[in-house]
């Protein structure tokens, strides 16, 4: 099913990381129902994509690593999600957040530069842990109730943090945390083997199983003044399009769903019909509404991510195309798989049929930020700010 992926690999750097993750990415559907079913992390297949040095992919090659765009990890996400969504949602947070740091850099270079040897050199894994339970997504913009406060030259760190995807594999988190008094918010680097730090397992979920999505709990969490590695900025910071890896998975579970269909479709004969249900028109119809789905959603994600790339002035005015791409490809991604599940009929539902996953999967997306009435809200409000001519 490579020629899915053929009219968007542009350049040989492409092709080769493209490769190397067609063939991992066939290995983690192997093991994806089992991870689902124990509701386990995928150790397995990190490990994979630590020894492919894929935990490097978007780390500037100043530092060490490969220094890939937007472009490529929108592409090589989407792949490796057809192959087990949890472990792309999970390992695209780690290379979304050092993508945003390389892009916008606002830490310290130093401080910056040791984080990302971390991950060159032993592989480090990273996530930023900032939802929470009074606030909802950090995409909301509500203030952490996570608390940093001074200690002589150190912190103090106590809070909760929710959805903290990775969290049994992870080593380091960036922590978002109230300063003090202040009203202030800032970004802190936590070791996750310090003490005060532990993790307690309250994912229990029927959709992305894998990704181990459990809290984050910081008792008296003491760190140094160089933890504190952010400070709050204001709005005039770059639109998140690192967070196109979201839209990216959720294409990638539907092109898993619909290749499932399709090849359903060739080859189920029941005897009632002289040849397979391919021939019949009402299951074409719905093929070729997933194609035309899946066609609008991956012209929309990977032109936006190629403007990104190639039109670098033009960054701050793409915050809303970037809202829509997130909007087109889950609403999009969960009709293929319902129309995936439709063709094959009460076998999708079996336990045994990966297309049960796929349409607990898809369904995360539709949570994940930014929210579908963000994005029309945003889409309105340009709109109606807009000046005709």
């Amino acid at each position: 099913m490579t020629y899915l992926y053929e009219p968007y690999i542009k350049t040989k750097i492409q092709r080769r990381w493209f490769e190397k993750m067609d063939y991992l990415a066939e290995k983690f559907s192997e093991r994806a129902d089992h991870f689902d079913r124990e509701g386990r992390f995928p150790f397995e297949n990190v490990n994979d994509l630590k020894k492919a040095g894929y935990l490097s992919l978007t780390i500037p090659k100043e530092f060490g690593g490969e220094g890939l765009s937007l472009y490529e990890f929108v592409l090589l996400q989407e792949r490796i999600a057809a192959g087990d969504a949890a472990t792309a949602l999970c390992i695209g947070w780690h290379l979304g957040s050092f993508l945003e740091l390389s892009e916008e850099r606002t830490w310290d270079d130093t401080a910056l530069r040791h984080l990302c040897e971390k991950v060159v050199q032993n592989q480090a894994l990273v996530n930023r842990a900032a939802t929470e339970p009074a606030t909802g997504s950090p995409t909301r913009g509500g203030m952490p109730q996570t608390k940093a406060t001074v200690d002589g030259t150190d912190w103090i760190i106590n809070g909760t943090k929710t959805f903290t995807s990775m969290a049994p594999a992870l080593d380091y988190a960036i922590v978002s945390a109230q300063i003090d008094d202040t009203g202030k918010k800032g970004n802190f680097l936590i070791n996750m083997s310090q003490d005060g730090v532990k993790i307690e397992e309250t994912w229990d979920t029927v959709a992305m199983r894998g990704t181990r999505s459990d809290d984050l709990i910081m008792e008296n969490v003491r760190v140094g003044s160089e933890a504190l590695v952010e400070e709050e900025r204001g709005k005039s910071g770059l639109p998140k399009a690192w967070l196109l890896h979201i839209p990216a998975c959720y294409l990638g579970v539907a092109i898993a769903a619909r290749n499932e269909a399709v090849q359903f479709a060739k080859t189920y004969k029941p005897n009632s019909l002289p040849g397979p249900i391919g021939d019949v028109p009402e299951v074409q119809r719905k093929i070729g509404e997933m194609e035309l789905e899946l066609f609008k959603a991956r012209e929309l994600i990977y032109s936006v991510a190629a403007k990104w790339v190639n039109e670098p002035e033009s960054r701050m005015e793409m915050g809303p195309s970037l809202l829509a791409v997130k909007h087109v490809a889950t609403n999009s991604a969960a009709k293929v798989v319902d129309l995936a599940m439709r063709i094959v009929g009460a076998r999708s539902l079996a336990m045994s049929s990966p297309l049960q996953r796929h349409y607990r999967d898809v369904r995360a997306g539709l949570h994940n930020p930014p929210m579908d009435d963000m994005v029309i809200s945003s889409l309105a409000q340009r709109a109606l700010n807009t000046k005709g001519d």
